[in-house]
């Protein structure tokens, strides 16, 4: 499984970008998807999370701003993010989880980074 990020950019606070992440290859078993972030100096977080049958998670650092979605007839992971923060500049990385035979492997895209200047 390949995932691609793309959509982050410089943003001033208050603003809003919307990040894809586009999956190929053995895409049939993808199971969860999710979006992290990582700050300079700091520990990658989950940001968001889409399970298989649609229930979501989010840290509690976005809710009510971000909204993560997913689109499995086009392979696709969204986060559209509101009323953004400085707090919010990281690299954003899309996750996918496959499990086949009850093994779970999980795949990780390049990164796209996302700039809120106050």
């Amino acid at each position: 499984v390949q995932l691609v990020e793309s959509g982050g950019g410089l943003v001033q606070a208050g603003g809003s970008l919307r990040l894809s992440c586009a999956a190929s290859g053995n895409t049939f078993n993808i199971n969860t998807m999710a979006w992290y972030r990582q700050a300079p100096g700091k520990q990658r977080e989950l940001v968001a999370v889409i399970y298989n049958r649609g229930s979501i998670n989010y840290a509690d650092s976005v809710k009510g701003r971000f909204t993560i979605s997913r689109d499995n007839a086009k392979n696709a992971v969204y986060l559209q993010m509101n009323s953004l923060k400085p707090e919010d500049t990281a690299v954003y990385f899309c996750k996918a989880w496959t499990v086949v035979a009850g093994t779970a492997l999980d795949y990780w895209g390049q990164g796209t980074q996302v700039t809120v200047s106050s």
